[in-house]
């Protein structure tokens, strides 16, 4: 049998419109099937947003072996495309987030497993 693989640990922040606090929580209370799929797909397991007066944070596990391909079918996939033109609104990126960079990846400072 192979040796389990770590999962990769991605946690990441972005700014809630206060404004659209409401219509955000009401979308996430039915994500829809085709978009979790996709993630599903991509490998992402352990999803979770956490919400703290105006700051989003988000934390998931990547068990995949190309990361950056399997972001990439996410960003492809057209119901998840869809998805971030009714999420997208909602968010405001972090002042520090580079131009087109919407979510803003923290650094692992610390894990207990």
């Amino acid at each position: 049998m192979p040796a389990s693989r770590t999962p990769r640990r991605v946690a990441s922040v972005i700014r809630l419109r206060p404004e659209h606090a409401e219509r955000y929580r009401e979308l996430h209370r039915a994500v829809p099937r085709p978009v979790r799929d996709a993630l599903s797909r991509a490998h992402v397991t352990n999803y979770s947003i956490f919400l703290r007066e105006d700051t989003l944070f988000a934390y998931y596990e990547y068990t995949g072996d190309d990361y950056d391909a399997d972001m990439a079918a996410i960003a492809a996939d057209p119901q998840t495309q869809h998805w971030w033109t009714l999420t997208d609104p909602c968010q405001r990126p972090l002042d520090s987030a580079q131009p087109g960079e919407r979510w803003v990846t923290g650094e692992e400072l610390f894990h207990l497993d």
